[in-house]
């Protein structure tokens, strides 16, 4: 199956930088929306595929390269889920892209220029690797190529108007080049050779412009209308009947923090309803028949079976995100996809990373924020918030939640043209990324000193 999987592709993407490009729309459609697709060897993409099973102390990703990196699929009539990998964004990103209708052959007329790298894939030889050593190094091959191969693609912008995806943090990608000795990540987001590059990528950091987030890949990837329909009447109808879930791992050890103090409240609340004694939950919701839920994530247990945390979300009114080792959790966009109000408790987590799907000013209308440091340190009860917010408003999140929907999906490449009227997650960052592309060389010109 991955064998196919890398020959089909092989295929499309020769296709792609070698073909004239028929598209269904017409030139005008695509005035100022002209992406080139930057020919690379296999060795930055497929090739580094064909190892899916050589990192030791990785787990072995192979079964996630099918149909083209959306997974398995969850049982064989599924028709919209799949077993997706978080890591399987970079493949996901650039099948789409071949799909894309304003390709264009020639880099003269082209606004922007894709570079199909598999970053964080590259990255597993030394994160986890026997160069894990030199890590200083990952990205360098790259630009080489970029220098001696056509290299005044590169240099009339330079590199401005060139974009990838990284389908890890930013953290992973941020080590300092003088660590010594080093420490864990390799230093691509710190080669200067990159800084003008905008990179797309799950979580980037608070300060570089350099970096936007886009959503993690969720399982749901609808092939047409009438399945992702389907799917938003079921969401619609679904009987909430849990007041909030965590669905997660950690929290179980004795330090404070915010998974501790979940867990201990969830254990509390449950304990308490059971015998009998949250006399006020009963009499405020009596809608609901558990008052919160905990779906353990431990040990990755969680991450390619959607099975055991969608059924839950859709069961719940509120989903709890809490961080982790980073901010951000792929456990959002599931919530959204479920129709479950996400609450947070630190920006970070969502506010200040994706801006151009889930637009900042609009948070109060589909989530909750509760800060962390109230919970842990100050005894404020998660349980107490959600509840003082009146069924009325609750209503009205879970309505704008389902309109989010489509945002945050990545739907099935070769998906209908019904399902292509509406934007998905991929479509949205193209949208933003062509956008920075174009207020960047528009800022350049106005500073271009004059002779």
């Amino acid at each position: 199956m991955a064998c196919l999987t890398l020959l089909f592709l092989l295929l499309l993407i020769k296709f792609a930088s070698s073909q004239q490009i028929s598209n269904p729309i017409t030139t005008e459609d695509c005035n100022n929306r002209w992406i080139y697709i930057r020919n690379l060897p296999s060795s930055f993409n497929l090739d580094l595929l064909a190892k899916c099973s050589e990192y030791p102390l990785f787990d072995d990703f192979c079964p996630y390269l099918a149909n083209h990196g959306l997974g398995q699929k969850t049982h064989s009539k599924s028709r919209s889920w799949y077993r997706s990998d978080p890591l399987l964004l970079e493949l996901i990103f650039h099948r789409r892209i071949l799909e894309y209708p304003c390709l264009t052959n020639d880099p003269n007329v082209a606004n922007a220029v894709f570079l199909p790298y598999y970053a964080a894939i590259d990255s597993l030889r030394y994160l986890y690797g026997p160069d894990v050593n030199s890590s200083f190094q990952h990205g360098l091959d790259l630009f080489e190529f970029l220098q001696s191969n056509e290299p005044e693609i590169w240099k009339k912008h330079m590199g401005h108007d060139h974009f990838l995806v990284m389908s890890r943090p930013a953290w992973d990608f941020s080590q300092p080049l003088d660590n010594d000795p080093p420490i864990w990540g390799t230093s691509f987001l710190e080669l200067p050779d990159f800084y003008n590059v905008t990179i797309l990528l799950p979580e980037g950091r608070a300060w570089p412009w350099q970096e936007h987030a886009v959503p993690y890949p969720t399982s749901f990837h609808p092939p047409n209308l009438a399945c992702f329909d389907a799917w938003v009447r079921r969401v619609k109808r679904s009987k909430r009947t849990s007041l909030m879930l965590f669905a997660g791992g950690g929290g179980i050890g004795a330090t404070p923090n915010i998974r501790r103090s979940i867990r201990t409240e969830c254990n509390n609340a449950n304990n308490s309803s059971n015998n009998g004694n949250n006399t006020s939950f009963n009499k405020s919701t009596r809608i609901y028949s558990k008052i919160c839920n905990i779906v353990d994530c431990s040990n990755g247990i969680c991450e390619h079976d959607p099975l055991r945390y969608m059924k839950p979300m859709l069961q719940a009114t509120f989903c709890l995100q809490p961080p982790g080792d980073t901010p951000t959790r792929r456990s959002t966009f599931d919530a959204i996809t479920a129709g479950c109000i996400p609450v947070f408790f630190e920006e970070l987590s969502a506010k200040m990373q994706y801006q151009w799907h889930l637009p900042e000013d609009k948070y109060p209308e589909f989530s909750v924020f509760i800060p962390k440091e109230e919970v842990v340190f100050k005894g404020l009860k998660i349980l107490d918030v959600l509840m003082a917010i009146p069924r009325s408003e609750v209503g009205k999140m879970r309505e704008s939640i389902v309109e989010l929907i489509p945002r945050v999906m990545y739907r099935r490449h070769g998906s209908s043209l019904g399902l292509r009227t509406k934007k998905d997650a991929f479509d949205t960052a193209i949208d933003g990324t062509l956008q920075t592309i174009k207020d960047k060389l528009s800022n350049m010109l106005e500073h271009r000193p004059l002779v």
